[in-house]
């Protein structure tokens, strides 16, 4: 039986329960040239899974490894062939507006290479990594060495969390449910505390 998963996990519990690793594949792969997926979502629920002894951590590792690299290749084949128009006209269907990605690419083009690999780590860079090298023109070898440098380094890190953290997802669920009655009492008096304050200001202003 899966593990129970923890908050905003919650809602990925069916489509790994019903498609696994090709579920980790997909989403990590559309993610990556720029479509709205929860990738990074879906990498730490499968390395929990695994940790509970559902899904094989290694073939986790490798899907999305594999996935995460084709997914920003097909991204930079996107800027390289369709370049600037092609993302000013449809991107901002992804949420990548013409601003947005004029910011982005500016930052691109001041810390070269080493943007690939780091970008993967950054919500936002990480889906458009791939275009923007295709647009600025990057050498496609130079810039699947340091995406894939990147994709190992993150998969490796968010796999490696998440699957220690479902060797123990009992014990820590019995210390979230501990303490959760006085996280609450906590949060409530900081609103309240907070909500008086305010109210006070207004008074003092008026």
């Amino acid at each position: 039986m899966a593990p129970p998963l923890p908050g905003p996990l919650t809602h990925l519990a069916p489509l790994l329960g019903h498609y696994g690793y090709w579920a980790v594949a997909a989403v990590v792969f559309v993610e990556d040239f720029g479509i709205p997926a929860p990738g990074e979502t879906i990498l730490i629920a499968a390395g929990i899974y695994a940790g509970a002894g559902r899904l094989n951590i290694v073939v986790v590792a490798v899907l999305a490894f594999v996935a995460a690299v084709a997914g920003d290749n097909v991204g930079y084949l996107i800027g390289r062939s369709g370049g600037r128009p092609f993302v000013h006209r449809w991107g901002r269907y992804v949420f990548l507006t013409p601003d947005r990605f004029h910011r982005a690419e500016e930052f691109f083009a001041r810390n070269g290479g080493k943007i690939v690999t780091v970008a993967r780590f950054i919500e936002g860079l990480r889906q458009v990594n791939g275009i923007i090298a295709g647009t600025s023109g990057m050498r496609w070898r130079r810039f699947l060495a340091f995406n894939a440098l990147g994709a190992a380094l993150w998969v490796g890190l968010w796999v490696t969390l998440a699957y220690q953290a479902g060797t123990h997802i009992t014990a820590l669920y019995d210390e979230v449910t501990r303490y959760q009655l006085y996280a609450l009492i906590t949060l409530g008096v900081v609103a309240a505390a907070l909500i008086g304050r305010h109210l006070l200001r207004r008074q003092h202003q008026t």
